[in-house]
């Protein structure tokens, strides 16, 4: 089944400079390999298109079930000399829950 990133995990952020990283933080042990599986590089740079300029490596932490991403040239310059309000940590992180991710249909009931 298909489903949102939402469902099997939460984000968070922070920022430095112009670079941003997010974490995404599974809710259950059983949902981690679903997404380090299908959340790859690749993923985060096709949904950030746009917004992220540099590049984004992604670091795993397989015993607590989390993926941090860090974003080079995401914050157009940086939080205090960019323009726009919207484009920070949080609003990045927020953004990868809406991707969808395949998991079995018999982890249905570890979702949130």
């Amino acid at each position: 089944m298909q489903v949102l990133l939402r469902q099997l995990a939460h984000s968070r952020s922070g920022d430095k400079g112009n670079t941003s990283n997010i974490a995404v933080i599974a809710y259950h042990a059983d949902l981690y390999p679903f997404i380090r599986e299908q959340l790859s590089v690749e993923r985060m740079k096709a949904r950030y298109d746009g917004l992220v300029r540099g590049p984004i490596k992604r670091y795993a932490v397989d015993r607590l079930g989390v993926l941090n991403f860090v974003c080079e040239g995401a914050l157009g310059g940086g939080v205090s000399r960019n323009l726009c309000l919207d484009n920070y940590g949080k609003t990045l992180a927020s953004a990868v829950l809406d991707l969808q991710i395949e998991i079995p249909d018999e982890l249905a009931s570890k979702l949130r």
